[in-house]
């Protein structure tokens, strides 16, 4: 089974990179299940119910969340009602949504989805213990599935090698989410278990992560505050490719993946000159 898994969606660039790309790299990578951490879709802070139904449309299959799950209201409207969007599982009891799913790949069988929030210098969320809170996702999990991918949404780089080292064999993959940096240390770990610090970011890459440079800038060297708008140019959809053996749930390989929008709009332009 091969699954993409596309770093944070940021703003409109984002989820217009999703839509014109999607179809080409699931052919490309003869993609099954499509995940993506969407916590950045609404103007870089949450996502919205329109664009979560937009998202699904578009093929994304399952949408992870993060920090920012809250940021837009309107989730609640949609956070009970479509499985297919999961909050981190580390929230306390009560919290509305789930923070995992199972769904079926037609003709493929049933994959899991877990979604966990770091605790280092995550300094504005009270959370409960991102490790016992996977643990008891997967124990409920693993009755249905030997698939089972994890988002690691998380700043400290320790945390999230952490996490692949402490679910190493239990899970498929472990993907680091929320930096918005496509990390070089992609790799199987010796449990069978794929791991990569961070899966990057699908929006505008001539930014700040994700932000117009200007203000960014300006915010750092005078330390004064300044609105963050969502950069434009230079939009890529950036993740991983992860085959998984279905029969054992381990990973045989993950492979790094940018796609520049431009470069595959030439590229279309091109062939139908041709």
């Amino acid at each position: 089974m091969n699954i993409l898994f596309a770093g944070d969606i940021v703003g409109k660039p984002g989820r217009r990179a999703v839509e014109a790309l999607c179809a080409g790299i699931k052919e490309r990578y003869a993609i099954d299940l499509f995940i993506a951490n969407g916590e950045n879709a609404a103007g870089g802070s949450g996502i919205t119910t329109d664009m979560v139904w937009q998202l699904h449309s578009f093929g994304v299959d399952v949408i992870t969340m993060g920090d920012h799950v809250w940021r837009q209201k309107d989730i609640l409207n949609v956070i009970d009602e479509d499985r297919r969007l999961i909050r981190p599982a580390n929230f306390p009891p009560g919290t509305p949504g789930a923070g995992s799913t199972v769904v079926e790949v037609p003709g493929r069988g049933k994959v899991g989805v877990i979604n966990v929030l770091g605790r280092v210098l995550m300094f504005r969320l009270p959370l409960d213990c991102p490790f016992r809170a996977a643990e008891k996702e997967l124990e409920e999990i693993r009755k249905e599935t030997k698939i089972i991918i994890v988002d690691v949404h998380a700043e400290a780089t320790s945390e999230k090698l952490a996490f692949g080292r402490f679910l190493d064999g239990r899970v498929s993959a472990v993907v680091g989410t929320h930096t918005h940096v496509l990390t070089a240390d992609e790799v199987v770990l010796e449990g069978g278990t794929a791991y990569i610090t961070d899966c990057g970011m699908t929006g505008p890459f001539r930014s700040i992560l994700g932000r117009q440079i200007e203000p960014v800038l300006k915010s750092f060297v005078t330390r004064m505050p300044a609105y963050f708008k969502v950069a434009k140019e230079d939009v890529r959809l950036t993740g991983v490719v992860l085959e998984i053996d279905e029969e054992t749930g381990k990973a045989c390989r993950i492979e790094r993946i940018q796609v520049r929008l431009e470069d595959e709009r030439e590229a279309i332009a091109e062939g139908q000159e041709q």
